[in-house]
């Protein structure tokens, strides 16, 4: 009783308390822009002929980054040329935290044959709510949004919309970020970025490719970063390219000294939060842990699967909960986490198990090229657990769910780069990914033909899935009703296979975490004439049709030239048996036999009659995550011959 009332009273505290301060800033203020903003007037259209549906007049930023935080201006001027463009342009609407953020609305205004329309009114017409965007994928960040509709738009409208949003994280010490991004359709008559700070404040930044060199201007005691460009074109990311190639026309600046500074003021939050009150009911969870196996393998696995499997996920993002990770043991009292709750509660229990372990921040879209990055705490929205067993390697990420077969399953994330939380800071490590070695989607279809080229040939499928994929299918199966299940299957094979009539579904789940799905039911096999030859034949479907998905070709522009991504790691393994009428007298197939390698993968064909079945095999595994852009033109070659390739079994004559 006693442990349920101070765990009841740790959540009060924590919502009285953990969320921050009360909302002063809930609601936004109407004001002029601040004294270093430079306002400007609005240009004339660009010459464009035929203009797009929102012309751009005035893209306009500044920035001002001082030891306590930053401050964006933003001012954006279009122009409606187009119907079209009524649509996406009939309100304005602004979200910030009001825990670390202040708005300030400066103006919103039509511009209609010369007369001013003002649309803001000291904020008459602003509707403020709180709209949790992510609440069904479990988030929830106490956002504001103000948002204005726009009456009476009308055709030939020009829009002028500008607000600031002064930014703060005591947490990093007033350390802040700025990203300008060239992002607008067509021309933009003007162009302008304005980043000022004054002189001690450790300013660094990074020009991406297409976006304009400034000049650097100091006065007094502050310098400045200009950018300004008249009939500006935003640059266009190259198709396919690696994320790294696809950061074009922008401007990355940060006051953070390095990534270590990141690091080491992450350190004693995630010290505090994984540690353990001295009466925690997880010292009995790791306990019972231990008594289980002496193996620290073992243990550390199961540690992950109690966090998986016992606390669900939730992110709280109000106050400090962007960066601050909840207690271990008010995250096991709520049976409720975001990673970071997880990730301490994971490392409360591995540090009770006496296995080595700490917190690595990453970036779950745009870890690659993270090292070429300005540091910021910014270019992190996730955080797991690297383990360090026996001299081996293990990244544990408690926000998953039914992880089964033990440490040896689980595959490094492909995040790319990752910033260990260690007290005395540190650099970004990289995340290897080995090729995968065996195949994750594996898939047997036996077609029994022996009773004729005309009657159903009964069939079956089985389709063996690993990886993250058998635990996706898994988590399906499992929340799912039977019947809703194979229905779902059935429905969902039968577009590709219509030839194929399933009539049983089953499927079940070794301890290793593999699924193995099952399916039976009877085959229509098109036997057609080969007029050529006189005999019939029978096309696998799907093959032979020349639907090469090649690499696209590129318009130029910045990084034009950069290297194809490539799908990794996978492996795959297709393999097709007929079983054919007389044992397969007189029976022969043709298709590829090959080994070779096209877009990075290596793919390896063959197509044998061996005792009266015609069996045709395919395995496919990338090696490497991209191409030159050189081999496009080869590789695109290679595929249209691969996809060209029919897989056909033939009949003897007269049969």
């Amino acid at each position: 009783m006693l442990k349920s009332l101070a765990a009841a009273a740790a959540i009060l505290a924590w919502g009285l308390f953990g969320a921050g301060s009360a909302l002063a800033d809930d609601k936004p203020i109407y004001a002029p822009p601040a004294k270093w903003v430079q306002p400007a007037p609005i240009p004339a259209a660009p010459d464009e002929t035929p203009p797009p549906a929102i012309q751009t007049l005035l893209d306009d930023n500044h920035a001002f980054a001082d030891a306590q935080g930053i401050t964006y201006y933003n001012r954006r001027v279009v122009r409606i040329t187009k119907p079209e463009g009524l649509a996406s342009s009939g309100s304005r609407s602004m979200t910030w935290d009001p825990d670390r953020e202040t708005l300030t609305l400066h103006g919103l205004s039509i511009v209609r044959n010369g007369q001013t329309i003002d649309l803001l009114k000291g904020g008459k017409d602003v509707l403020v709510l709180r709209r949790e965007k992510n609440m069904e994928r479990a988030m929830l960040d106490g956002r504001m949004t103000a948002s204005i509709q726009l009456n009476d738009l009308q055709v030939g409208d020009v829009v002028d919309w500008s607000y600031s949003l002064k930014h703060s994280e005591p947490l990093f010490g007033g350390a802040s970020n700025d990203s300008e991004r060239m992002a607008w359709s067509g021309v933009a008559s003007r162009y302008r970025v304005r980043l000022i700070w004054p002189d001690g404040v450790p300013m660094a930044w990074k020009l991406l490719p297409g976006f304009p060199e400034p000049k650097v201007l100091a006065s007094g005691k502050t310098r400045e970063l200009l950018v300004d460009v008249a009939n500006a074109t935003a640059p266009k990311p190259p198709v396919g390219a690696p994320t790294r190639f696809l950061r074009v026309g922008q401007l990355e600046a940060s006051t953070f000294r390095s990534w270590d500074e990141i690091s080491a003021r992450m350190a004693p939050l995630f010290a505090e939060a994984s540690t353990l009150s001295a009466d925690s009911p997880l010292k009995a969870e790791a306990a019972a842990i231990a008594a289980a196996s002496q193996d620290p393998k073992v243990r550390a696995f199961a540690a992950l699967q109690l966090v998986e499997d016992k606390t669900r996920y939730l992110f709280l993002g109000m106050g400090d909960g962007g960066y601050r990770p909840t207690p271990a043991d008010l995250t096991w009292s709520r049976r409720f986490g975001d990673c970071k709750a997880k990730t301490a509660l994971l490392l409360a229990l591995l540090r009770e198990l006496g296995v080595q372990a700490e917190p690595v921040l990453v970036s779950t879209g745009g870890g690659d090229g993270l090292d070429q990055r300005t540091p910021s705490a910014a270019q992190f929205n996730h955080v797991l657990v690297r383990a360090r067993i026996d001299g081996a390697v293990y990244w544990l990420d408690g926000t998953r769910t039914g992880d089964r077969g033990g440490l040896s399953t689980l595959r490094p994330p492909g995040y790319r780069w990752g910033l260990p939380i260690q007290a005395s800071g540190t650099g970004l490590v990289e995340i290897e990914q080995p090729p995968l070695t065996a195949p994750d989607s594996d898939l047997t279809l036996r077609i029994d033909a022996s009773a004729g080229l005309d009657a159903p040939a009964p069939t079956k499928m089985t389709m063996i899935v690993r990886g993250d994929a058998a635990r996706s299918m898994a988590r399906v199966t499992e929340a799912a009703s039977r019947p809703d299940v194979e229905r779902a299957l059935k429905q969902g094979l039968s577009s590709g296979l219509s030839w194929i009539e399933f009539k049983t579904v089953d499927w079940a789940r070794a301890d290793d975490g593999t699924m193995t799905l099952t399916l039976t039911g009877d085959a229509t096999l098109d036997w057609r004439l080969n007029d050529d030859l006189g005999v019939r034949e029978f096309h696998i479907p799907g093959t032979g049709d020349g639907q090469a998905k090649a690499l696209p070709r590129r318009e130029p522009g910045p990084n034009s030239e950069a290297p194809y991504a490539v799908a990794y790691p996978t492996f795959s393994r297709t393999v097709t048996e007929i079983v054919v009428p007389r044992a397969g007298a007189g029976f022969s197939v043709k298709g590829p036999n090959s080994d070779e390698t096209i877009g990075g993968a290596r793919s390896l064909q063959t197509s044998v009659l061996s005792g009266g079945v015609a069996r045709f095999e395919r395995t496919t595994s990338s090696q490497v995550r991209e191409i030159p852009f050189a081999a496009a033109e080869e590789t695109n070659r290679q595929l249209r011959k691969a996809a060209s390739e029919a897989k056909i079994v033939r009949a003897p004559k007269g049969l």
